[in-house]
């Protein structure tokens, strides 16, 4: 009789489970932030030039965020494509260490890579939940090309990011 019983609570727990995540990124693999990274020069306009995705597509539009300087630090508006769906993002974007970011509703951000003149910018998580890659216009070939390095080395599957 208790092995029923918990049989059933099994099964009804695996009924009422979450359903799965996608992970772009091999589990247990390192991964690192940008330690160089300097917050405040991130302020402007950026269009999303890439994003991982489940689908053979992107699933949605590209992205715009505008990052503002304040006198209580950055905030951010706008919105996301992450894996097929929009996201909306409003509000404080603040360092919580070395190359990341947390931001309101969401995993915080590791910036893995930005380039030297900071107009493209490479964000990751350690779930590997979603990963995109930010430009302040139409992104070069080149810099497109080290962002999906970059995500490679923190072990994401390169194969599953879109440029746009």
């Amino acid at each position: 009789m208790r092995r029923l019983t918990l049989a059933l609570v099994l099964a009804l727990a695996a009924c009422a489970a979450p359903p799965p995540v996608a992970a772009f990124r091999k589990a247990g693999a390192p991964i690192w932030s940008s330690a160089a990274f300097t917050p405040a020069r991130i302020a402007g306009d950026w269009q999303q030039a890439a994003v991982f995705a489940s689908g053979k597509g992107a699933g949605c539009a590209p992205g715009r965020l505008q990052v503002d300087p304040g006198p209580g630090g950055l905030t951010v508006s706008g919105r996301l494509c992450l894996d097929g769906q929009q996201v909306a993002l409003s509000g404080p974007l603040r360092p919580v260490g070395p190359g990341r970011l947390a931001v309101a509703g969401m995993e915080d951000w590791w910036v893995i890579w930005v380039d030297a003149d900071y107009r493209t910018l490479a964000v990751a998580t350690p779930s590997g939940r979603f990963g995109f890659v930010l430009d302040r216009g139409k992104i070069g070939p080149d810099r497109l090309k080290a962002a999906g390095e970059i995500f490679d080395f923190n072990g994401y599957s390169k194969a599953r990011m879109i440029a746009y």
